[in-house]
């Protein structure tokens, strides 16, 4: 939905744009000339107002759930916007539009896109395109489901009910429960339920297979609870997947083909990278070396593909300390200097680890790799840990920009279930929406944890990063 939507306020900012380029400029239709020059501004115009709608959160839908919170978002964004396109007329002048049709396309956009989120929001909620979901099961996972559709609203699910198997969540469910597992035909009829999601705990004998497929067969979807938890928080439920499942699953096994193309680009990206930041590299290493006594990098022993050690580089952000310390940020807060607090707000004490990906430990997008020291903690404690070595580790990650840095272990759990969801959904279309949220990230200094926090489930109770 939020990229649909995105697409098409670009495009009524490109037409708005357009209209006010010809409508200020006077032009006959038969002089036109210089079409191709106004339709080019127009574009400039739109692309940089939809990148700052984008970098101002403008399309997540999960914070712009109302009218109020979109317009002020959308003030901000415009601001933002300005800035962007000055900056880019400044390099290129040529492509400058005319101050009349500049400043008139931007209040037409401010007088299009309100009514026209209205309408969104107002269909959203409208009962005709709400789909009407039925649950199977009283799980801790139906809990779970239950919280991310309220979280939602914008995705248009609708909980027509849950039917009571037993489960252990029954009484935090109570008031939503309709009928028991043996009246499940009944209740679908009753609830005219169009999306059924299983989330019994316990399915061996139990599972109303004819049911279901008698379901299927007059277009009812029928969903796996953990698919549907997957598909609503882009990640893998791993206290509810057996080991089987993820064993003998097809979704884990890396491509070769993007493994062959995605090599060959990253390393490509990586000798340009440090070709362009070859300047700022030099102002780190000096910053660096001005505030503290110490190595310019931090050099640590990390795990890598098929476990392989290698050795990680980054700038130094802390003071050196001999004597042993805990692996965690939280521990370390102390110890980070000021242009090290800087370099961690914006992700550019990564910078040299572009020198990991030319020598092959690492890609740009992927998990990012553990201290060898943390390995053994957590294949223990962590489930199907070892399934992060399928792929190289990473400079950035989805774990990295849906969660942010972890303290302990709970929460490397929970990046855990972002990592192999990234894993499981290997994909160009994925690493590229990871690169866009990265550059979000590093221009606007976030931590990556997520506007809308992630549950963490407390399925271990210990610490680690």
């Amino acid at each position: 939905m939020a990229r649909v939507l995105a697409v098409v306020e670009t495009m009524l900012l490109f037409v708005a744009a357009t209209i006010m380029s010809l409508l200020w400029g006077h032009t006959p239709i038969a002089d036109w000339i210089d079409v191709a020059g106004i339709l080019g501004s127009a574009a400039i115009l739109a692309l940089g107002c939809g990148v700052a709608f984008y970098y101002n959160d403008l399309y997540d839908l999960r914070l712009t759930r109302g009218l109020a919170a979109f317009a002020t978002r959308l003030i901000q964004s415009i601001g933002v916007a300005f800035i962007l396109l000055a900056g880019f007329y400044t390099v290129f002048p040529d492509t400058r539009p005319a101050e009349s049709a500049f400043l008139s396309s931007f209040l037409i956009v401010g007088l299009l896109l309100v009514p026209l989120r209205f309408a969104v929001y107002a269909a959203l909620r409208s009962r005709p395109l709400v789909e009407r979901v039925l649950i199977l099961g009283a799980s801790e996972l139906t809990l779970r489901i239950i919280d991310e559709i309220d979280a939602q609203p914008h995705l248009g699910y609708e909980v027509v009910g849950i039917v009571d198997d037993g489960g252990g969540a029954r009484l935090a469910l109570d008031g939503r429960l309709i009928g028991p597992l043996a009246g499940f035909s009944k209740l679908v009829k009753e609830t005219n339920a169009r999306h059924i999601i299983v989330t019994l705990a316990e399915r061996r004998g139990r599972l109303p297979v004819a049911e279901l497929l008698e379901c299927q067969a007059h277009d009812i979807l029928v969903e796996d609870g953990v698919q549907a938890y997957e598909r609503l928080t882009g990640k893998v439920p791993i206290q509810w997947v057996a080991p089987s499942q993820l064993l003998f699953s097809d979704e884990f096994r890396r491509p070769r083909r993007y493994d062959r193309i995605a090599r060959a680009f990253m390393r490509l990206v990586a000798l340009v990278g440090l070709m362009l930041a070859a300047p700022l590299l030099l102002i780190i290493c000096s910053a660096i070396k001005l505030e503290s006594r110490g190595p310019v990098l931090f050099v640590q022993e990390r795990i890598g593909l098929f476990g392989r050690r290698f050795p990680l580089l980054k700038f130094r952000t802390m003071v050196p300390d001999p004597r042993p310390s805990s692996e965690w940020a939280r521990d370390n807060a102390t110890r980070i200097t000021r242009v090290g607090k800087w370099l961690r707000k914006f992700r550019l004490d990564e910078l040299p680890q572009f020198i990991n990906i030319l020598r092959g430990d690492m890609a740009l997008i992927g998990p990012r790799p553990h201290p060898a020291s943390n390995y053994g903690l957590f294949a223990d404690r962590i489930p199907h840990y070892a399934l992060r070595c399928r792929v190289r580790p990473g400079v950035t990650g989805w774990a990295q920009v849906r969660y942010g840095y972890a303290n302990n272990l709970e929460e490397e759990t929970e990046k855990m279930r972002f990592d192999l969801y990234y894993i499981k959904h290997l994909s160009f279309y994925l690493d590229l929406r990871i690169l866009v949220d990265t550059v979000k990230i590093v221009l606007f200094g976030r931590t990556g944890r997520p506007s809308v926090e992630y549950h963490v489930e407390p399925v271990l109770k210990a610490a680690g990063r």
